[in-house]
């Protein structure tokens, strides 16, 4: 029976008079990818915000690999998040001044720790750019960037890897690449050790969503159904369900 990794129970936040989230209730298993789309403001975001240790719900509880957020204060929510989280966004959000191997290993150096040239070395060979460990941003692109900022959000080891649009910035080309790089994060296929990474995509993008296992819809703040290893075309009907439009 696969592992919970990520147990979400009740959630909700509202700012102001919006309920962005309104009582969700999901669970996250071990080598497993789930893609969450809805129409605009249905709370994808918020969700991944709640769930990644950045934003506290006003109700409702989050277990990450075990341990119960409400519980932590913030220098705990902190360690947690460096430690046990990973996150890649659609910005790459690299720093221009150091090379990609300085780049990766800013998390473990952020933490207090010093980062070894072989699990940085590692981290990369994981994405494809070994080679590249010594060029600065400006001398690659935007793939490699990206892949880059996947590579620092794994050095960690992460339990749950989120990515909030990560292939929103990138040609179709390049999309696809960084997208079967991370369907072979979850089966095991990059590092030859079978364990599968546990990813949690936010996408507006039906074929994106396709290369996840599951996906889960949400509608004004609460689940609204979900579809099982489905195709771009399944995915795009049932968004132009949920938002009456057209996609």
């Amino acid at each position: 029976m696969t592992q919970t990794v990520v147990r979400i129970r009740g959630l909700r936040r509202h700012y102001g008079d919006v309920r962005a989230l309104d009582g969700v209730d999901l669970d996250f298993g071990t080598g497993t990818f789930t893609a969450v789309m809805g129409p605009s403001g249905s709370g994808k975001s918020t969700l991944l915000q709640c769930a990644a240790v950045l934003e506290r719900p006003d109700g409702g509880t989050v277990t990450v690999d075990g341990v119960e957020l409400a519980a932590l204060g913030e220098r705990r929510r902190t360690l947690l998040r460096r430690e046990r989280i990973g996150f890649v966004f659609q910005s790459f959000n690299l720093l221009p001044s150091l090379t990609a191997a300085q780049n990766v290993a800013l998390p473990l150096r952020l933490a207090g720790r010093r980062p070894s040239r072989g699990a940085v070395r590692e981290a990369l060979q994981r994405v494809g750019l070994a080679e590249r460990a010594g060029h600065r941003p400006s001398q690659l692109s935007g793939g490699q960037q990206q892949r880059v900022a996947l590579a620092r959000a794994l050095i960690t080891r992460p339990a749950v890897l989120f990515g909030d649009e990560p292939t929103g910035a990138l040609d179709t080309v390049t999309s696809r690449q960084v997208l079967l790089l991370l369907r072979e994060l979850v089966d095991g296929g990059c590092d030859g050790s079978g364990g599968g990474q546990t990813t949690v995509l936010v996408t507006h993008d039906p074929v994106a969503a396709s290369y996840a296992d599951r996906v889960v819809f949400l509608v004004d703040g609460r689940v609204s159904g979900e579809l099982r290893a489905p195709s771009a075309a399944e995915v795009a009907a049932r968004l132009t369900d949920l938002e009456g439009v057209p996609c």
